[in-house]
């Protein structure tokens, strides 16, 4: 179908010029088929057309952000509901760029929905916080007392490949989810360029690279959760995996996002036909 130019949220006004996107999207299972029966779009956020590597039952869907980066000011919201018994996995064409600040907080609003039987993965490809970035984040999930969710966040702070460290700026950061009705994970911080938790070993412990794995489903055995604290990590890494009955927690935290990539990958591998009953493929955007 095609999309539908009516804004998905409401977000508050940003730093003048600044962009305002907005993107809406509805999964429902149909005939055996998970299919994108609403996407609805304000601003520069898009999806592309629907794939199905693994067959029907699964909807992948690329979001795209063109201008390829946020600046100071910018504001995104992502609204993505499944309907009842759907199943619908959303990723990322590449990294996201978050820029320099110049005076402006940039803002994300990710709001998702799973409803009875349904399930709903948000995976996009890592984050990249320029030096001088000022960013808020937030991320709700409301599942049906039945529904799965698996979601990956990697957050890399400054370019090292250019030499950049985050010496400036700040990253709010706020997850919430909800599985019927019941709060299951609640976390907030705010991360400080130059600040004490930086280099805390009660925060990052001096590492560049956060990658945190939340998954929500079918309880995993003892072998699976072994099996998850047995991936191979980098030398000097700090590496955990937490399970409390239907929630799974998978952090890393080292100095490389390739790294990072292939941890979340491993867990990803493992917990997703642990939780939702299905095998790991990998979405076809990832190899390109």
């Amino acid at each position: 179908m095609p999309d539908s130019p009516h804004p998905a949220t409401h977000l508050p006004a940003g730093a003048h010029g600044a962009w305002q996107a907005q993107l809406r999207l509805g999964f429902a299972l149909h005939d055996g088929v998970s299919r994108l029966v609403e996407r609805a779009h304000s601003g520069p956020l898009r999806v592309q057309k629907p794939l199905y590597p693994e067959g029907d039952a699964v909807c992948h869907a690329i979001i795209i952000h063109p201008p390829g980066g946020v600046v100071g000011g910018d504001r995104l919201a992502v609204d993505a509901t499944a309907g009842d018994g759907a199943h619908a996995l959303l990723t990322s064409p590449g990294a996201a760029k978050w820029y320099r600040a110049n005076g402006h907080v940039s803002g994300q609003h990710i709001v998702l929905r799973a409803g009875s039987g349904a399930a709903i993965e948000w995976l996009p490809q890592e984050s990249i916080f320029f030096d001088q970035a000022c960013v808020r984040l937030r991320h709700e999930v409301e599942l049906a007392a039945d529904a799965g969710y698996i979601g990956c966040d990697i957050v890399c702070l400054g370019r090292s490949a250019s030499g950049e460290t985050f010496n400036e700026g700040s990253i709010s950061q706020q997850v919430r989810i909800r599985r019927g009705g019941r709060l299951l994970w609640c976390e907030q911080g705010v991360l400080a360029a130059g600040g004490a938790l930086m280099a805390s070993p009660l925060g990052l412990g001096g590492h560049t690279v956060c990658a945190t794995l939340i998954a929500v489903g079918t309880p995993v055995s003892a072998s699976v959760l072994a099996a998850l604290r047995e991936i191979q990590v980098p030398a000097g890494a700090a590496f955990g995996a937490t399970h409390m009955k239907a929630l799974v927690v998978v952090r890393l935290l080292c100095g490389d996002s390739e790294a990072a990539r292939r941890v979340m990958l491993a867990a990803w591998q493992l917990l997703r036909p642990a939780m939702l009953g299905r095998d790991a493929v990998v979405p076809r955007i990832w190899n390109t």
